[in-house]
């Protein structure tokens, strides 16, 4: 009788510190309560363009879905890269996120190749007449389809037009004589024509891959990206070199090697440089200046081998699931349809291109955006975003060459000797 009393008062213990445990205790996803818990990782951090269309999406979706919760934890651009790669290719899956951000191309390839993402498929049968095929091409894989777009874009070269008409111009430079006939008179006039981030390498990519397309064209970079063709190009060196040509005569802010991308953007809005140029992504916040502004793709540098509506861009980023994920058919569906709406929020607040199909009403855009548009829909050619096309080894080291050429540390010849014999 004693063992068996005993027993009793053990399962009631048990029972008791169960009943302790409330609604807030987690297990494979879910609470006690049955909620299903869904974290996020990306890199919509407060004072990234896109957190409000994150906001507004996640909302709209726990509002149609009551019994899910997303936990959104966002991250700084360059931190998230090493982050999210050291998560998905580590062996500890305990602490991955459900859904997170990544670049497509070879950048979310890798991922996708090790097995750690999870195939949407069957997920995008039900929006086949809401995204073009063509969209999701840079997060296809062996033909199935793996990520989801949140947005469209391009890297466009915004003005100010009222600090251009103080030194004789009316509209964006279309040509290379024009562009620098432009840069010197602001120089002479004590303006400084560019700002670009050195702490962030990317951002000097947004200057150095534009030129390199209007100098070899978008098939050829392709293939080099692709790692199908050499680095060893003599216009690569070219183009390189106008880059370093442009800095010696002063049309870069002399202090931008030490600042972030924030701050170059924050100078050109307030009206200290007289050219920003970066991804589409910035359009919102161009177009709300207190001064008139303008937008263009940088110059055509070499006709042979280009043309002027060849860019830089791309549906680049996505949204993608962990195949770990304990609540993968949550995840899946959440995931699609967080990136339509995150596209179309994005679309509406002038942060991007849509990838996704426009079923609403886009009257109150900016007429900058649509210039922008005008720009895509007359686009001959793309090449995704050099950091995201490659993969992570070659994207890392052409990365460091950018860094030593936008520090003068080399030249052109240097810069494809060194990506000639570090990659190929």
């Amino acid at each position: 009788m004693k063992k068996i009393l005993a027993l009793l008062l053990a399962l009631c213990m048990i029972f008791a510190l169960a009943a302790c445990g409330g609604t807030a205790a987690k297990t494979d996803g879910k609470t006690d309560g049955g909620e299903t818990v869904l974290k996020l990782w990306c890199i919509a951090t407060e004072s990234d363009a896109n957190r409000p269309a994150y906001l507004q999406a996640i909302a709209d979706y726990e509002a149609a879905h009551p019994g899910v919760k997303i936990e959104m934890e966002a991250f700084e651009n360059e931190s998230y890269k090493t982050k999210i790669k050291a998560a998905m290719m580590g062996g500890d899956t305990d602490d991955l996120p459900d859904i997170f951000f990544s670049w497509s191309g070879a950048f979310l390839g890798e991922f996708v190749n090790a097995g750690r993402v999870q195939c949407l498929d069957e997920n995008f049968k039900a929006y086949a007449d809401k995204i073009p095929e063509s969209m999701l091409s840079t997060t296809t894989y062996d033909g199935k389809h793996f990520g989801v777009p949140t947005t469209f874009n391009i890297v466009a070269m915004y003005a100010n037009m009222d600090m251009l008409a103080e030194v004789g111009w009316d509209h964006v430079p279309e040509t290379y004589e024009d562009l620098t006939a432009c840069c010197d008179a602001l120089v002479a006039a004590g303006k400084i024509p560019f700002g670009c981030a050195g702490k962030e390498t990317w951002c000097v990519t947004e200057y150095l891959e534009p030129i390199i397309i209007k100098t070899i064209g978008y098939q050829d970079l392709n293939k080099i990206f692709a790692g199908e063709a050499s680095w060893n190009d003599p216009d690569i060196a070219k183009s390189v070199d106008t880059l370093q040509d442009m800095i010696a005569k002063g049309y870069f802010d002399p202090n931008g090697a030490a600042l972030g991308n924030d701050e170059v953007k924050a100078n050109f809005l307030a009206g200290k440089t007289a050219f920003y140029q970066n991804g589409s992504w910035n359009t919102g916040e161009v177009a709300a200046a207190e001064f008139k502004s303008g937008v263009g793709l940088f110059p055509l540098m070499n006709a042979d081998r280009s043309s002027y509506n060849q860019t830089i861009g791309g549906p680049s980023d996505v949204l993608a699931v962990c195949s770990a994920s304990k609540n993968l058919e949550a995840a899946s569906a959440a995931a699609v349809e967080l990136g339509k709406e995150i596209c179309h929020y994005n679309f509406l607040n002038a942060v991007g291109m849509p990838a996704w199909a426009v079923d609403y009403d886009t009257s109150s855009l900016p007429p900058l955006l649509v210039d922008i548009g005008a720009l895509v829909n007359s686009c001959e050619g793309l090449v995704l975003f050099g950091d995201t096309a490659m993969a992570a080894d070659p994207a890392q080291i052409y990365l460091s060459y950018v860094a030593q050429v936008y520090g003068g540390a080399i030249d052109g010849e240097g810069f494809i000797a060194g990506l000639t014999k570090d990659i190929g």
